[in-house]
């Protein structure tokens, strides 16, 4: 029985895997997405997360900082074409995880997200002081493999 649900997992990241699109570089492995995913859930819960192509390109422009988590099965792949460009030019870290239904259950919301915005800070209100601290170690660790598998790939 335990090899049967091996085999279908497997099976499930594969077909996960042939869903990314072309573009979707620096694609996270599985232990940076898993990681990734995790902040994404303490952000959530934190209030400090901004979901969906709409809310992420307004808070870039506005200069909010952060680290922004695409999902590389999104199709069309038009709509989320010109998020890296604002990210770069922003320097803001971007990073791609497989599949947009494992960053919807990350953030918290029932429908699938392309993308979302990690920020360290609550747009209102503030943070207990463990959580403020808890969440600013997670992000500045995923936000250095970040920069540095994206400074190993350009």
């Amino acid at each position: 029985m335990g090899s049967d649900s091996e085999v279908e997992k497997s099976v499930k990241e594969r077909k996960k895997m042939m869903a990314v699109a072309p573009i979707a570089k620096p694609l996270a492995g599985k232990k940076l997405c898993k990681r990734t995913l995790k902040l994404v859930r303490r952000a959530a819960e934190a209030k400090c997360l901004k979901r969906g192509v709409k809310e992420v390109v307004k808070s870039v422009r506005r200069g909010q900082k952060g680290l922004c988590v695409i999902a590389g099965n999104i199709s069309p792949i038009d709509v989320i074409t010109h998020v890296p460009i604002l990210l770069e030019e922003a320097d803001i870290p971007y990073i791609y995880v497989p599949s947009k239904e494992d960053l919807a259950v990350a953030g918290v919301t029932k429908r699938p997200t392309c993308c979302v915005l990690v920020m360290t800070k609550p747009t209102k209100g503030e943070l207990a002081q463990e959580v403020q601290e808890k969440l600013q170690g997670d992000f500045n660790q995923v936000a250095a493999d970040v920069k540095e598998m994206a400074s190993s790939l350009f």
